[in-house]
């Protein structure tokens, strides 16, 4: 009888300890405006949902995705956000920036010369695509 108490005891301390260990949570934000005010909704969001999320124990990979006028938000110089950006990707490892091939290809050739990007962004071949395959993936969709 007292193998049997010891092993229920020992299996539901591993069953909370499993419980105890968190979640981790997905989520892409879209950005395809050039307006300050929506990149700094999607940035407010980013933080919002990381301090949520580690508040309960739980992680959270966030991906913001940005495209056609939005892409500005990515772009030095240009971002109305860049400085922070820059702050948040120190801050946050969790936090990533896809940039669309796409749009900054078109931008490039209209400037005539390459667009330089924010050194915190990855350029993908689509951003649309990516947003996609992220909600493939399970990530939640954001736009702000």
């Amino acid at each position: 009888m007292r193998n049997i108490v010891f092993c229920a005891a020992v299996g539901l301390t591993l069953a909370t300890g499993a419980l105890a260990e968190g979640k981790t949570h997905y989520v892409a934000i879209h950005v395809n405006e050039n307006d300050p005010k929506v990149m700094n909704m999607a940035l407010n969001n980013a933080a919002n949902v990381d301090k949520y999320y580690g508040s309960q124990g739980d992680d959270v990979v966030i991906e913001v995705v940005a495209y056609g006028p939005g892409l500005n938000m990515l772009i030095p110089g240009k971002s109305p956000v860049g400085d922070r950006i820059s702050a948040m990707s120190l801050e946050l490892e969790n936090l990533s920036f896809a940039a669309c091939g796409n749009t900054h290809r078109k931008m490039s050739e209209k400037a005539g010369e390459e667009i330089a990007l924010m050194e915190e962004a990855a350029i993908v071949p689509s951003g649309v695509v990516r947003l996609i395959e992220l909600q493939e993936q399970g990530y939640a969709y954001v736009r702000p």
